[in-house]
């Protein structure tokens, strides 16, 4: 979550019951008035393709686990989600150790790679079927305040090299300088990756439009969604227009969540590129809230 009247009042960081409580049952199912039918929502109008030529798919999203309010109807939230979109690779922002547990249950064909230990950080969920695991790691950002950290995984995709990276970057406005200094260290994980590695990244970056340029993003990388034409059904992540979990009355729309990727460019090895992108958790659940106070993003990318 995030806006200058954040507040993590809600935080709980301890394993309680609310993981028994998170089972599969249909209650945790998107609203069903025609509002809400994922049919209407042109964010979503597009279903998960079945074609098998895709390179990789991708969502990621900042899952709120901090909060409490309607946690355990909110987790079942994202296993329906996640469930329906399958996707290969799952970066999540704001997990707390009883929601990785609950994960780890729910989602036995997938690996779990996690950012931290307390408090709150980031994981990956890995198709155990599609994506080989290599190796991961931590990288901390030396002058962070709120502990925030990248979390680098090596990955084997059809035989093809993959750099996955996730991040929740430094919140609030007044801390601008250091999401910019966040973003130079994963400036530089992109820069020294091998000519032969796919590097794709993914978060809850916090940043404002102009703290990017400010950084500069080498020529190799790109805004997946600017290169997919600044769909405006997919510009704002954070959204209180719509997204009423925090109940903040001032109206705030950002595009928060980034996915960045740089395609392998040595010569014979196939070129990762963008297809599709779609925002996911914007139907309301049966409890009255949504999945997050994030939509999440669902992206597919194939060879050129």
């Amino acid at each position: 979550m995030e806006s200058d009247s954040e507040t993590h009042s809600g935080e709980d960081t301890t394993p309680d019951d609310w993981m028994e409580l998170a089972d599969d049952s249909p209650d945790a199912s998107p609203a069903a008035s025609p509002a809400a039918s994922p049919a209407n929502s042109p964010a979503v109008a597009q279903k998960p393709s079945e074609k098998k030529d895709f390179k990789l798919s991708l969502i990621t999203w900042n899952v709120e686990g901090i909060n409490r309010e309607k946690r355990p109807e909110r987790s079942r939230g994202l296993v329906k989600y996640l469930n329906l979109y399958k996707p290969d690779v799952v970066f999540l922002q704001e997990l707390i150790p009883p929601y990785v547990q609950f994960l780890k249950k729910r989602f036995v064909s997938y690996l779990m790679i996690e950012g931290g230990e307390k408090g709150y950080f980031t994981g990956m969920l890995l198709k155990k079927s599609r994506v080989k695991f290599v190796e991961s790691e931590i990288v901390p950002y030396p002058t962070t305040q709120m502990n925030r950290n990248l979390l680098v995984t090596q990955v084997i995709v059809n035989g093809q090299k993959l750099c996955l990276m996730t991040s929740h970057f430094e919140s609030f406005k007044a801390n601008s300088k250091e999401r910019m200094n966040q973003l130079h260290v994963v400036k530089r994980w992109f820069k020294r990756a091998p000519d032969d590695v796919t590097v794709v990244f993914g978060g809850d970056t916090n940043l404002r439009d102009a703290e990017v340029p400010k950084v500069g993003l080498p020529a190799t990388v790109c805004d997946v969604w600017e290169r997919l034409g600044k769909q405006e059904h997919c510009r704002y992540t954070w959204d209180t227009t719509t997204n009423t979990n925090q109940n903040i009355s001032t109206t705030a729309r950002f595009r928060f969540d980034r996915i960045y990727l740089r395609p392998a460019i040595k010569r014979g090895v196939p070129h990762l590129a963008p297809d599709h992108m779609a925002l996911v958790g914007l139907e309301k659940l049966d409890c009255g809230r949504y999945t997050s106070d994030h939509w999440g993003i669902y992206c597919t990318f194939s060879a050129e």
